[in-house]
């Protein structure tokens, strides 16, 4: 027999990473520095300024304790607590009705209540507090009924839980809505096999299916109310809160230290929101499986009447709000020469220089959206499609979904000191329009980014193996195939970016300068000035701005399914 000759042991062969993966991952590492530069570092700036003393010197948590020894700012704590937990009690019940009767039953004209109650979205979150003026202010056309049923004046905390309500229930509907809309028919027909009443499937089946969505819409509810600081601006007046503090301590009173600890606070409730809200989505078990038959409503003429007229009253409120806001924009001189004139239009575009900043605003905007969504969706494409390097990999999808739990009102103060700062290489972008446009990207990148990875994901991935295969780039690929396949969701995360770029106030409040204010700064600027008709006119001309770019958009959407999706 033949000897066997031993095998020599040899160390595994590592192929090397191809050209066009050196390049996949150089270019996720440009992403993961944009991300730290321009979120993480500010956050930690805010960290290490809390914990510094005004001479720039280490004191710990000196500065917590000094907070919680100042009788005002607590209090302003705990009525930004209160508030919030009113607004969330009496919003998400109504925005349940409301989602409720447009998912449950076939009442008419479900397109065009849906769409009132968005209006809400296209305005800034001020818009309600100068229409709660002159609704119920001192010279307000219900001031007299507000008298009789005994409430003394509409500003404070009455004020703000009405505008607040009115801001932040299309964001609690849209949640609704979806949680209500996935569920699985044959539970109810099981339950109306055995006899059970309708009162007893509402809380046996309508309300643990929607559990998940309720509490995600209390949460976000509670998180926007918290660190809003728009409404409580125009129409709190001696009522404090934690978002109005943030801007006195900073710019009144210079106090960055206390600043920072007050940014903390408000950055705590958002984190912890975001906390429960990914437990809460981790639990969510799936309502429609593949056997799961749709619900389908049927026609009941009494219940279908009363969901008519209960949201027929909530889109009454949110039309006479604006109504009231555009009534007013024309009045001459409140409320003694109601003659319709352009004079506070006037007023604003030309004697207070608004032009300039609505030419901003309208600038900011639009780079939000374009590079805003060239960046989420290039860094969306990165994660999702390519592989290797792990590490950097975890790190920027950690850095994509914070941006979910942290306030405009906290990045801007963050933006401040790590911008300002003479030592540091960026600080010639401070008080620049380029800074506040990369601000409102960072500010609403989670959402953007969340819709990219939905729109990826039902991509499969055989699409880059077989590109692979063939020795094609994955730039060509990604050029050639998921771009064109994906462009209505480019054009969704383009309109989301561009009219809340429009609308935004809390993250660019911090910095601005004399000729990069923006619009909806401007509107803050003329309340504070008494020009309280300018500033309804200002509110109503960026309203109507995002209702055309709405419409552009949707044309656009239109456009692109008509030469992009016709393999559909």
């Amino acid at each position: 027999m033949a000897a066997v000759l031993p095998v020599p042991h040899t160390a595994p062969v590592r192929l090397a990473a191809h050209w066009t993966d050196r390049l996949a991952h150089g270019a996720l590492l440009l992403v993961a520095l944009a991300l730290l530069a321009f979120l993480a570092l500010p956050l930690l700036t805010i960290v290490v300024q809390a914990a510094q003393s005004k001479q720039g010197e280490f004191v710990g948590i000196a500065n917590f304790i000094e907070y919680a020894r100042t009788p005002a700012l607590l209090e302003s704590l705990w009525d930004s607590l209160w508030v919030s937990a009113a607004v969330t009690a009496i919003a998400v019940p109504l925005a349940f009705g409301f989602a409720y009767a447009l998912a449950r039953s076939c009442m008419p004209l479900k397109p065009l209540f849906r769409g009132i109650t968005l209006i809400p979205l296209l305005a800034p979150s001020l818009l309600s507090a100068i229409s709660l003026i002159y609704w119920f202010g001192n010279q307000g056309v219900l001031k007299s009924w507000m008298n009789a049923v005994g409430i003394a004046e509409i500003y404070g905390a009455p004020g703000i839980v009405v505008a607040e309500c009115f801001a932040v229930f299309p964001h609690a509907l849209m949640i609704l809505v979806t949680a209500l809309t996935l569920s699985d028919a044959r539970l109810y027909e099981a339950a109306d096999a055995m006899g059970t009443s309708a009162s007893r499937k509402f809380f046996t089946i309508t309300l643990p299916g929607a559990k998940y969505g309720l509490i995600s819409a209390a949460l976000v509810t509670f998180t926007l109310v918290i660190t809003d600081f728009g409404i409580p601006k125009v129409i709190g007046g001696n009522f404090n809160v934690l978002a109005t503090d943030v801007f006195k301590l900073v710019i009144g009173q210079q106090d960055f230290a206390k600043g920072a600890v007050v940014a903390i606070l408000l950055l705590a409730p958002a984190l912890l929101t975001f906390g429960v809200d990914h437990y809460v989505s981790r639990r969510q078990t799936a309502m429609l499986t593949a056997r799961a038959v749709p619900y389908r409503p049927r026609p009941s003429p009494g219940y279908d009447a009363a969901m008519t007229l209960y949201c027929s009253v909530l889109a009454f409120l949110v039309l006479a709000m604006l109504g009231m806001a555009i009534f007013a924009s024309f009045a001459s001189f409140w409320p003694y020469n109601l003659t319709p004139s352009l004079r506070h239009y006037v007023l604003g575009l030309v004697d207070a220089e608004v032009s300039v900043g609505f030419f901003n605003s309208l600038k900011m905007a639009a780079g939000t959206a374009l590079f805003g969504t060239a960046l989420v969706f290039c860094s969306a494409y990165l994660l999702e499609k390519t592989k290797g390097v792990n590490g950097l990999r975890g790190i920027v999808k950690l850095l994509s979904m914070l941006p979910m739990a942290v306030p405009g009102l906290v990045l801007g103060l963050g933006y401040i000191f790590f911008f300002n700062e003479p030592g540091n290489p960026l600080n010639g972008l401070y008080h620049t329009l380029t800074l506040l446009t990369l601000c409102t990207i960072v500010h609403f990148y989670t959402t953007g980014h969340l819709t990219a990875v939905t729109a990826l994901k039902a991509l499969d991935s055989e699409f880059e193996a077989v590109s692979a295969s063939l020795k094609v780039p994955f730039f060509k690929t990604f050029w050639r195939v998921t771009l064109p396949i994906c462009t209505p969701a480019l054009v969704d995360i383009a309109r989301y970016f561009f009219i809340n770029a429009m609308t935004t106030i809390s993250a660019v409040v911090f910095l601005y300068s004399p000729e990069t204010k923006v619009a909806s700064i401007a509107i803050l600027n003329l309340d504070e000035a008494g020009e309280i008709g300018a500033a309804a006119a200002m509110a109503v001309l960026i309203a109507a701005v995002s209702a055309l770019a709405t419409l552009a958009f949707m044309a656009l959407a239109w456009w692109v399914n008509r030469r992009t999706q016709a393999w559909r």
